[in-house]
């Protein structure tokens, strides 16, 4: 694949989100197409354009499979999935050349950066019916217990272990000095249905041996990990975060009670019993109730923490290690600062005073928002022999909510520019380069298939004397650092999932 240099791209979606893209197949259109990019979302963020094209879910070639089998794969990888993808050009070009795109020669840029530093690995295995699906072989002549026969969609081998992986700890115990037999021994009388083994690939084990360098959990890459751990971005309200820390009989750290309904705190995703493990990247757990608070208080009006909930902290403890190795994994990402700060910060909540309603009347309507740190919450849909730009999937609580766009809305005017002849690349362009704010006048389909009959233009000028629906920002006050109230977000409505579409008989697609 000489001259065709594909992408690696890493997402991750928070829990009840999506990795904000459509996964399109097309009429007369080669390939697994990018579409429908949620501006601010994880994809877009980390580098996906419109039109590229998928060759590689977590290392599998899809370019030849069907799009149901492609979708399942990546709805399969859980919260976190790898690509390879190419551009739009390249991989027409290489279609027209008749290139094998399989071909795993070409060095893939991850994340538009270099490939990611080499590490051990943390897999955590619960025990179905049919049992782990691995075997463990001792060589003789060589040091160490290696992984084979991993049966493929075992519970290993979806675990992330490998054939050949070398095995050091089990269970957070060093095994290296262990023979196979004591090894095989200690798994067979672990009891439980999990057991979490720290594994050393080959390249990886020469690269670390080559420095003669101890590997341990506190190197490793989490992300091969069922839970994750949650990074919590509050900010301080009227009547403090809203939450009580508390330390819990036999029970060792500091927890999360108490969390006032609709406040700071449930609003930023923080859960009832959430263990604290880090406050502003400082692990907190050798620190005393005191101390916690006082980081906390010292953070002034905004605070972030890291925290587990029950699930994810016993799987952490049963492998001995502490989930600050999360934050260390960020801190070695690839994504850009704001790819990050997108995945860890909540949508804006729409305020409690509802939009006031508009009379069912022929006008359109002028939506402002400020872009959050999420974006502006929306898909801009352009559907192939579809005109118009669509407002869809607009995320409740967003920007655009907020601004009282909704879904369906059509998309007349980008800051008093009228776009309806204007190309979807166009219009995403003069979104992207709106700064952190953007004004829309929009007509819902009712509307503006009407006024279209009616041979109207739609302009700001049928307003009249309505106002436009603005963009609420709440005052916060400062006066007081009552932190010591903090409860959980009510759970973030599940992102609709999009029925495969086939509406203009041109494409299908899939919300991922």
């Amino acid at each position: 694949m000489a001259g065709y240099k594909p992408k690696v791209i890493s997402l991750t979606k928070r829990p009840g989100h999506s990795f904000g893209f459509y996964l399109r197949v097309e009429y007369a259109v080669d390939g697994h197409l990018i579409r429908c990019l949620e501006m601010g979302g994880p994809a877009e963020l980390a580098g996906m354009k419109d039109g590229d094209r998928i060759l590689r879910v977590n290392g599998t070639f899809v370019d030849g499979l069907s799009h149901s089998e492609v979708v399942d794969l990546i709805r399969n990888s859980g919260a976190s999935v790898t690509f390879h993808i190419l551009d739009e050009a390249s991989y027409d070009q290489a279609k027209a050349a008749g290139v094998n795109l399989s071909d795993n020669q070409s060095t893939p840029v991850a994340n538009g950066g270099a490939k990611q530093a080499l590490k051990p690995k943390l897999c955590y295995l619960v025990k179905s019916s049919s049992g782990y699906g691995f075997s463990i072989r001792s060589v003789k002549g060589e040091q160490g217990l290696f992984m084979t026969e991993v049966i493929r969609g075992s519970v290993a081998d979806r675990a992330g272990v490998s054939v050949n992986d070398r095995l050091l700890e089990f269970n957070g115990e060093n095994i290296e000095g262990s023979t196979h037999d004591q090894v095989v021994d200690k798994i067979k009388l672990a009891g439980g249905s999990s057991i979490m083994f720290l594994l050393v690939d080959e390249e990886t084990d020469r690269h670390f041996q080559s420095k003669h360098m101890k590997i341990g959990a506190w190197l490793a890459t989490p992300k091969y990990l069922p839970h994750k751990p949650r990074i919590i971005q509050l900010t301080k309200g009227p009547d403090g975060y809203g939450f009580l820390l508390k330390e819990e009989k036999n029970q060792t750290g500091h927890f999360t009670k108490d969390l006032d309904r609709g406040g700071p705190a449930e609003k930023a995703g923080l859960k009832e019993m959430d263990r604290l493990v880090a406050v502003d990247g400082k692990e907190v757990d050798s620190c005393s109730h005191e101390q916690v608070v006082d980081k906390i208080r010292q953070s002034g009006n905004k605070c972030c923490f890291l925290v587990v909930d029950k699930e994810t902290d016993q799987m952490y403890k049963q492998g001995q290690v502490s989930p600050i190795v999360f934050l260390e994994e960020i801190k070695d990402s690839n994504s850009p600062p704001s790819y990050r700060e997108a995945l860890n910060l909540p949508a804006p909540v729409k305020p409690s005073t509802p939009v006031q309603s508009r009379k069912e009347e022929l006008k359109p309507k002028l939506c402002k928002m400020e872009k959050a740190s999420t974006g502006y919450g929306f898909h801009l849909n352009g559907i192939q022999g579809v005109s118009g730009h669509h407002i869809k999937e607009v995320v409740k609580g967003g920007a655009a909510d907020t601004a009282d766009l909704e879904d369906d809305d059509i998309v007349v005017e980008v800051n008093g520019v009228n776009v309806e002849q204007s190309s979807h690349d166009e219009v995403v362009a003069m979104i992207r380069s709106s700064g952190s704010s953007l004004e829309l006048l929009v007509a819902n389909k009712s509307v503006y298939d009407q006024l279209e009959a009616q041979g109207v233009t739609i302009t700001r000028l049928l307003l009249g004397e309505t106002s436009y629906a603005q963009v609420h920002t709440a005052d916060t006050s400062e006066e007081e650092e009552r932190h010591e109230e903090a409860r959980p977000e009510t759970p973030t409505e599940p992102a609709r999932e999009r029925t495969p579409s086939s509406s203009s008989g041109e494409s299908i697609d899939e919300r991922l």
